[in-house]
């Protein structure tokens, strides 16, 4: 991996360090967010499908139905 300096960085034709495009434009109305035991369930069910995932995944590794 090779590694700039900021200086670097700054030479190069067309830099912009502006990452405001990053921003998830669903966060900027806060006043219509999920409730928050809304936002918790949905939160849980996604680390469970994760985790269900990551099981399959080393099963296959494994050649095993155990983890």
């Amino acid at each position: 991996m090779r590694k700039f300096t900021y200086e670097q960085i700054l030479k190069r034709d067309k830099t912009n360090l502006d990452i405001f495009w990053l921003r998830d434009k669903s966060l900027t109305d806060l006043d219509n967010l999920p409730d928050p035991d809304v936002l918790a369930g949905e939160i849980i069910e996604n680390i469970k499908s994760g985790l269900e995932c990551f099981k399959d995944l080393m099963e296959t590794i494994n050649g095993t139905s155990e983890v």
